[in-house]
């Protein structure tokens, strides 16, 4: 079954967290819901943001306006000069949904070991025709090298022109799908080529998440000096 489930999807409220933040009435979630795969569909088709290298999209929505927070490992592409190539991404979303977008830029330090950069990466090769087993073996110990404690590469489709399609993966270190503490991150990609569609899978261990840092709301704070007031008496 844990191949079957989304890893980030099945870690939400654990160790990750929402990628899209708003609260609506029950009668318009569908279309806000539809609106956010739009803006980030959108997002993947403008010419712009083609070689950014985007990993992931958060939207936040405010009464006025939405902001979109883009991780990405190459900013200097998506900015452009002067960010001339930003303010033409946002006028074109903006002119989609008919509402006011705020853009944020939030770089990745270490794209190496992020899981969706690395599915890019894999099916950019897979389209020039390069040696899948190589391209597996390159990344998967690319990631390791730069601190992945576990990697695994899942590629099926027609590889290398054959007549039929399969699947061929490449995994170092370990990959725990089933523990719930364990920080995965998921990527995934598609390269079209010219003999068919070939899907790109990339799970990365990152480590086990012991304690999630949470900020305390107030009826925490009370019930917590409550607590220490009777334990004093």
């Amino acid at each position: 079954m844990g191949q079957k489930v989304n890893p980030i999807g099945l870690r939400l409220g654990i160790n990750q967290t929402w990628r899209s933040k708003w609260y609506v009435d029950p009668r318009e979630y569908a279309d806000t819901l539809h609106e956010d795969l739009k803006i980030r569909r959108l997002l993947k088709k403008i010419p712009e943001s083609k070689n950014a290298e985007i990993s992931d999209v958060e939207l936040i929505r405010h009464p006025q306006r939405v902001t979109l927070v883009i991780h990405t490992s190459r900013p200097g592409v998506l900015i452009g000069t002067k960010g001339a190539t930003i303010e033409k991404i946002g006028s074109i979303l903006q002119k989609e949904i008919d509402k006011k977008i705020q853009i944020k830029i939030k770089e990745i330090k270490k794209p190496e070991v992020d899981a969706q950069i690395i599915a890019l990466n894999v099916a950019r090769q897979l389209k020039s025709r390069a040696s899948f087993r190589r391209t597996l073996k390159m990344s998967v110990g690319n990631a390791m090298r730069h601190g992945a404690q576990g990697v695994k590469i899942l590629i099926a489709g027609r590889l290398g022109g054959a007549e039929m399609s399969r699947s061929e993966s490449q995994m170092a270190g370990r990959v725990p799908l089933h523990t719930l503490r364990a920080n995965i991150d998921y990527g995934f990609a598609e390269a079209e080529t010219t003999f068919g569609v070939i899907g790109v899978k990339v799970w990365v261990f990152k480590g086990e998440v012991l304690k999630k840092e949470t900020k305390e709301d107030a009826g925490e704070v009370v019930r917590k000096k409550r607590e220490r007031s009777g334990s004093r008496s």
